[in-house]
């Protein structure tokens, strides 16, 4: 198919085809900036394809060219949004030359992450109909498996003798529990969730203790 490529991603629940060609491509990201529109008025429930079609101009032939569902628009949305918190958490973990430096890094990536919740919206129904559906839910886990990869290469550049296996375990742990203190967070009002995600950093780790009483109990 000349001047398309396929879908960004490998899982299922995303775009089905990428245009390359400059007017394809206005096309198609003036559809995903629709639906994000349509997102935000409505909800995951209450978009609808029809109401999309109507919205842009765009014949129900071409939508489906690249969309087939729903499912598979939040699923391009969700990956995009990912990839901007990936960023964030990279940018962030950056910053973290030595074992001192892992804390600040840690809070930085609470506030970052609740910063874009806030500051955009539609990502709040965006991850409310990622969890509602099985097919999104996998784009969520391999998105908490990709940030743990990064904490966990900041944490060997630090610290090079930890123990890898506990440290895989801790990443995941530590930033599930980022999204879900977050996540929560955006459903509270705005006193309320500082409050919340004040009190949690103050329960991140500032050290590796927990990772070396780890390796210690692995090898007894």
């Amino acid at each position: 198919m000349a001047g398309k490529k396929k879908a960004e991603g490998g899982a299922a629940g995303i775009a089905r085809l990428v245009p390359v060609q400059k007017r394809s491509r206005e096309r198609y990201e003036h559809i995903l900036r629709e639906a994000a529109a349509l997102l935000a008025e409505k909800g995951s429930e209450a978009f609808r394809m029809s109401e999309l079609v109507e919205r842009t101009g765009v014949a129900f032939g071409s939508l489906y060219q690249y969309f087939p569902d729903k499912t598979a628009i939040i699923g391009t949305l969700a990956e995009r949004y990912n990839q901007a918190g990936r960023d964030c958490v990279a940018r962030d973990l950056s910053a973290a030359k030595t074992v001192r430096d892992l804390n600040p890094a840690l809070c930085r990536i609470v506030d970052s992450y609740h910063r874009m919740f806030v500051e955009v919206p539609v990502m709040r129904d965006i991850w409310r109909a990622t969890q509602a559906d099985r097919a999104l839910q996998k784009l969520d886990e391999e998105d908490v498996d990709f940030l743990a990869g990064l904490l966990t290469e900041a944490v060997r550049r630090i610290a090079p003798d930890t123990s890898k296996p506990a440290l895989r375990a801790w990443a995941r742990l530590v930033m599930t529990l980022i999204a879900a203190a977050v996540r929560h967070a955006i459903t509270l009002p705005p006193k309320e969730a500082r409050l919340l995600l004040a009190t949690f950093k103050r329960m991140l780790p500032d050290d590796l203790a927990t990772l070396q009483a780890n390796r210690i109990a692995g090898a007894s």
